[in-house]
């Protein structure tokens, strides 16, 4: 297998070294094939607007990577750890399909600004899908709301019963704090929404008639990265964001399954879980226990891991392209896929939540506050006159 930037005749790759620096990409480039198809297609198309290419050699690879693409997701060809990554596996698959007008697609680029575009590509799809997802577990809890309208809950300070509360309220709060997440995951779009091709490895291209902005149109980018110079330094800052908004979103979900973890005790007994979301214990019969739970309250760790591992790839590199870059794939992907998985279980579990009124009681000190605001509407005391009062009857 040839990669993109071997020479003939060259000294062969030492194995250690190839599945050093090829790491993951062969097994985590899959979910990009259909992204770098996409914008290859769009630079081949700029190439025969400039003359570059001829337009029958436009036509070959335009047909040729849509193939290439169908037969991907069919599951008839997969990227080998000798292909590098997605961009040779593609590249050198089209030249034996096509021949020589292959070998011509790469004129004008880089795999820098290459695997750049792909990615945001893939971004731009997945915070819509993840957005999505938000509000379908918010959904679920607004049903949820609905369906326990009339069922009061505690509200808890300091793990104490502090005030009255409702499941609606309390379903309502993480329902709104979901659609924020949705909100902020739409907001990376301002990052990932620019062209970087033509910036090839960070310092344009020479000679050449590039027209930025026809790949930008033609692959619905907001707008072109400018300077070139800014594309490489720009790198891990869109996928941070994410990772960020994902971490948060983690996080709500997290304290979400925690309150259904501890109220599915029988110390508390608010809630019974459906029994498909539910798995058995190994040696104690009797047990239904609250793993899926229990899980999603721990990932908020992963997801916050993620988070960090970007961060730090990037923290104290200098200007340009460095192959650490690289390496930004695995906290992306992996935080990535454990939202979307979170997402789907939880908007599945909640439908299936039920609250057992019966066991629910609200001691009488939860009105106190109310006590307190009844004194000062009907006597006109101050509030702290009103307040010293109340609190006197439960000291007694």
């Amino acid at each position: 297998m040839t990669r993109l930037w071997e020479k003939p005749g060259g000294a062969p790759l030492d194995e250690r070294v190839l599945r050093y620096t090829a790491g993951e990409d062969h097994r985590l480039d899959a979910r990009l094939v259909p992204y770098d198809v996409r914008a290859s297609i769009a630079h081949a198309e700029m190439l025969g607007e400039g003359g570059l290419l001829a337009p029958a050699e436009v036509a070959a690879i335009r047909e040729g990577l849509a193939a290439l693409g169908d037969a991907h997701a069919a599951g008839e060809w997969q990227i080998e750890l000798g292909d590098e990554d997605v961009h040779t596996a593609l590249e050198n698959r089209l030249t034996a399909a096509i021949g020589e007008a292959g070998a011509r697609l790469h004129l004008g680029r880089s795999r820098n600004d290459q695997v750049l575009a792909a990615l945001r590509l893939y971004l731009r799809d997945e915070v819509a899908a993840l957005a999505a997802g938000a509000r379908a577990v918010a959904a679920a809890l607004d049903e949820l709301a609905a369906r326990e309208a009339a069922t009061p809950l505690p509200g808890y300070t300091h793990q104490q019963p502090a005030m009255p509360s409702s499941v609606a309220l309390w379903a309502g709060g993480f329902a709104g704090e979901l659609r924020d997440d949705a909100l902020g995951l739409e907001g990376c779009r301002r990052r990932i929404d620019l062209n970087p091709l033509g910036s090839a490895a960070g310092y344009g291209v020479p000679l050449l008639p590039i027209d930025r902005e026809s790949t930008r149109r033609r692959l619905g980018f907001a707008a072109v990265q400018q300077p070139v110079t800014a594309v490489q330094l720009s790198r891990g800052k869109a996928e941070a964001q994410v990772l960020f908004e994902v971490a948060l979103m983690q996080q709500d979900l997290g304290r979400l399954a925690a309150d259904l973890v501890l109220w599915s005790g029988r110390e508390f007994g608010f809630v019974a879980l459906p029994a498909a979301m539910t798995t058995g214990s190994s040696i104690m019969p009797q047990k239904r226990n609250p793993d899926v739970f229990e899980l999603v309250r721990g990932r908020t760790a992963t997801a916050q891991a993620c988070l960090l591992e970007a961060l730090a790839i990037t923290a104290k590199l200098p200007s340009g392209y460095h192959r650490d870059l690289q390496l930004l794939k695995v906290p992306l992907f992996r935080g990535l896929d454990l939202a979307r998985a979170t997402l789907d279980v939880m908007a599945a579990a909640i439908g299936g939540v039920r609250f057992r009124a019966d066991h629910i009681r609200l001691p009488p000190e939860l009105g106190a506050t109310e006590e307190a605001y009844r004194l000062v509407l009907e006597q006109g005391l101050p509030f702290r006159d009103a307040y010293r009062q109340v609190a006197a009857r439960y000291e007694e």
